[in-house]
């Protein structure tokens, strides 16, 4: 092959100059034709026939609606990753790269919030002007499935090289791209989008909008009946292009008579969203002609994450709603209903049941105030209780006291008892499993009286409330199971107890209808139902609503069925995760005043085990301001709360392990549970619970930790450590006995110190972690003992070189008693053996750790300075 490269070089040397011009003109020649072949022939096998999407001069002859473009969607490219594709088979992680203009951009911050309403994952990037983008990929991987341009300009304005990596990306894993372009003062009134077959012309008022029902993008719109009257805002922006990628999905008029000249006079409907079907360049893409304000932009949103997604970032159709009526019998006199308001109640129930299946109004009673009100509203009582059967019926308390201000579980069941017994003399049913605590008082943070008592008197499996975790923002509320109980999350009031006239309603009765058009809707109080009933007029409009613009399928199901679909529907909320209430004003108001923040610990020593953390709790317990925990029976010193089933019993019991507060400041707590640093649920736990403590860990060469595990088990007479030498514990293959594997990892995995450390640094700020030098623990404990006073911020500093001594007999130090006597703490083991396995085992680790502890900011620990010399 060589030799053949070498004659042609000889023979292209003897050609006179102007041979070779003429061969040189006949290869260009020749490209230009293949290249028109591939251009103009393949691609227009490829490309359906069709027009652009500048309206009527764009639609196809065949289409039912003259006014849109049919769908000339492609059959999708088999690329893992991409629409269409089985999510089990996708090489990209299920994240959203969203890249916004600040941190503070309105647009930004309600795609945010659209994708955290679906529970979808996402990370934001402010768009580089000029810059590196973020990385893409994870070796053979995919680290997102779907990108969003909060302007889309960022994205036609990359540089070259950016712009390159994005695209290559995009269609190598079949990855969408969402963009918004959004008019301003200084936009152009019309432009070519940069590199695209596609003008903007920007500017425009818009009305009378309508979908188009060929989009394929559609999943959860429905395209139905224009949408009369104009769109808001006058900066809107519609699409031009004569090529087959571009489909229009939403069009709309515009609000002047005049036309856009390049459009042509027949163009009644112009594009204000357009979805690219990947013709032009393999990309599949939707762009909007504005923002978010417009309800109608936000579910084609919507559809859009979906279609790219190939349904990966997806909520399912079916749709599962219950209607609580809190307070059915407390209200003002004036404020309740009467005869014509239960029997309008009844006659709405059944409107709705024939839209909405099993649809049943939920009646909350507190028996107490049943004919409190004036004779006509008594009336109104009576007739509602003759229709007892006709609705479902749960209980708050019977004078509807707050449960949180009652530390006695029997004061709590005499209250319920009453009511129960007003029930039954009523013929209301008991037996529905679900109750409400007024002002969700107990509920969350727990009062786990209220639970107790509940479950004792009506056996209830099923409660809500509005505050877990927060009652702000109501997106992000969610779901959890404790005590036998399940919670569910319940949507905030939009119609209070005061908003009970429709042209009262606050800023005007244009608010509610935006509410229920496109916006929220919320649990109602008794007097929503008498007066104008705005409690009615919301069901009612809002299943209109979602009838004419959605595919969404309603149904109603009883509280105990509607959890068991919710938590199947989102497993991974049945574990509650407890929040610190005195971090949250509404929390710390509806929680038991015996019951005091001042009592959770400001320190967690979390390991991990086998690396002095017992020597370092007993160090720590001699300085005077710092208070442990009351041992265990279970597990001695430790807690152990964070990472186990103690966990599940809540904050009341976490608390019960520490004194109460003294009336000094000097008040330190701390706990000290080794198995913390390893746990996969710990760290996010304890951040919930105690954002501003203070982490230490200890950290030794993790071979000579892992030795000292082995021993560990050995002392406790554990039969696996017993049969196995500690080589053949970390040698042993994946075929290797399932204890003998379980007491491999022991030894071994909590050693990656980086993949754990890691895991801490994503829930607490560096500042807030210490990390300690096991060796130096070992052999200078005092000068260590200075630097957690340091870091602890400790007003008075100890000494503890004059309480602590070594003793050369043992081998190791000990506090300093009177009289000269010593007490010893720990002795370190160092591993004898398989030194060249570990080494080899921990190498990578050890590397990743140097990194870390550098970006930390904190010193290497001697012993991972002398394994890193040993790597080079």
């Amino acid at each position: 092959m060589l030799g053949c490269v070498t004659r042609l070089r000889r023979l292209v040397r003897l050609l006179p100059l102007q041979t070779s011009l003429l061969l040189l003109f006949l290869f260009c020649t020749v490209s230009v034709f293949i290249s028109a072949y591939f251009l103009y022939g393949v691609k227009r096998e490829l490309e359906p026939s069709g027009g652009g999407v500048s309206g009527v001069e764009g639609a196809s002859a065949d289409s039912d609606d003259p006014r849109v473009t049919p769908s000339r969607l492609l059959p999708l490219r088999t690329v893992s990753g991409g629409p269409g594709v089985d999510p089990g088979m996708a090489r990209t992680d299920p994240v959203v790269l969203v890249f916004v203009e600040s941190q503070y951009s309105q647009l930004g911050q309600e795609i945010v919030a659209i994708l955290e309403s679906g529970r979808f994952k996402y990370r934001t990037e402010i768009s580089p002007g000029k810059g590196d983008m973020p990385t893409l990929t994870d070796k053979e991987r995919g680290r997102f499935t779907l990108v969003i341009y909060e302007n889309i300009l960022k994205y036609v304005n990359l540089d070259a090289w950016n712009r390159e990596l994005l695209d290559k990306y995009c269609v190598e894993y079949g990855v969408g791209i969402i963009g918004f372009f959004k008019a301003n003062e200084n936009s152009l009134l019309s432009a070519q989008l940069k590199g695209f077959p596609l003008f903007l012309h920007s500017n425009l008022g818009l009305k009378d909008c309508t979908v188009n029902p060929k989009s394929p993008l559609l999943f959860i719109t429905q395209s139905g009946k224009p949408l009369p009257g104009p769109l808001p805002g006058d900066d809107w922006t519609v699409f031009q292009s004569n090529h087959s990628t571009y489909e229009p999905v939403l069009l709309a008029k515009t609000q002047s008579a005049e036309s856009i000249a390049s459009m042509g006079q027949n163009a009644a409907l112009l594009p204000s969203v357009v979805q690219d079907l990947g013709l032009h360049d393999g990309i599949q893409r939707v762009l909007f002609g504005n923002n978010l304000v417009f309800w109608l932009h936000k579910l084609v949103f919507v559809d859009a994450v979906a279609f790219l997604t190939g349904k990966r970032l997806s909520l399912s159709l079916e749709r599962y709603i219950l209607v609580d009526i809190d307070d059915i019998f407390v209200g003002k006199e004036g404020t309740r209903m009467k005869v014509p308001d239960v029997k309008a109640l009844l006659e709405t129930q059944r409107e709705l049941h024939t839209h909405v299946p099993n649809f049943t109004f939920n009646l909350g009673f507190s028996g107490k105030f049943f004919h409190a009100g004036s004779d006509e509203e008594d009336l109104g009582d009576d007739l509602l209780l003759s229709y007892v059967k006709e609705f479902w019926w749960f209980p708050h308390m019977w004078s509807h006291m707050q449960p949180h201000l009652f530390h006695n579980q029997s004061v709590l069941a005499e209250q319920m008892l009453l009511n129960k017994k007003f029930a039954m003399e009523h013929g209301i049913p008991t037996n529905m499993g679900y109750a409400v605590a007024p002002h969700h008082s107990g509920v969350y943070p727990v009062h786990i009286q209220l639970y107790d008592a509940w479950k004792k008197v009506w056996g209830i499996k099923v409660t809500s409330t509005e505050e877990y975790p927060h009652l702000k923002p109501a997106r992000f509320r969610r779901g959890f199971i404790h005590s036998g109980i399940s919670v569910l999350p319940r949507q905030t009031c939009g119609l209070f107890t005061h908003t009970i006239f429709y042209k009262d309603y606050p800023g005007s009765p244009n608010e509610l209808d935006k509410l229920i058009n496109g916006g929220d809707v919320f649990m109602t109080h008794l007097s929503n139902y008498g007066n104008d009933r705005l409690g009615l007029y919301t069901f009612k409009s809002l299943v209109t609503f979602i009838q004419t613009w959605t595919n969404l399928k309603m149904q109603t199901l009883p509280p105990i069925q509607l959890a068991q679909k919710y938590f199947s529907l989102f497993p991974s909320e049945r574990d509650p995760l407890w929040q610190d209430p005195c971090e949250d004003k509404r929390h710390k108001d509806i929680w038991s005043k015996e019951k005091t923040c001042d009592r959770f610990p400001k320190l967690l020593v979390i390991g991990p085990q086998k690396t002095g953390t017992t020597a370092l709790y007993l160090f720590l317990g001699m300085h005077p301001d710092l208070t442990s925990n009351y041992p265990s029976k279970e597990t001695f010193e430790e807690i152990q709360f964070f990472n186990g089933h103690n966990y599940h019993r809540g904050i009341d019991w976490y608390m019960e392990y520490f004194p109460l507060p003294s009336n000094t400041s000097s008040d330190y707590y701390f706990e000290k549970s080794a198995n913390y640093f390893d746990s996969e649920v710990a760290a996010q736990r304890a951040a919930a619970l105690l954002p501003k403590a203070k982490i230490i860990t200890i950290l030794i060469n993790p071979a000579d930790r892992a030795y000292s595990w082995y021993q560990h088990q050995r002392a406790h007479d554990d039969p696996v450590a017993l049969k196995y030498t500690f080589h053949d514990v970390i040698t042993a293959g994946h075929d290797a006995p399932v204890k003998l594997r379980v007491l491999q990892n022991r030894c071994l995995v909590p050693g990656w110190y980086a993949i754990h450390l890691e895991r801490w640094l994503n829930y607490y700020h560096a500042s807030q972690l210490l990390v300690l030098d096991g060796q130096m623990l070992k052999t200078e404990p005092a000068s260590v003992m200075d630097k957690i006073q340091k870091f602890l911020g400790l007003a008075n500093i100890i000494n503890y070189h004059k309480i602590l001594a070594f003793d050369p007999k043992k081998g190791f130090w000990c506090q300093l008693l009177e009289g000269g006597k010593t007490k010893y703490f720990i002795k370190f083991h160092s591993v004898l053996q398989s030194q060249v396995f570990l080494r080899e085992y921990y190498r990578d680790h050890n590397i990743e750790l140097s990194k870390l502890l550098y970006r930390m900011s904190q010193p290497l620990p001697s012993w991972l300075r002398e394994e890193l010399v040993h790597t080079r």
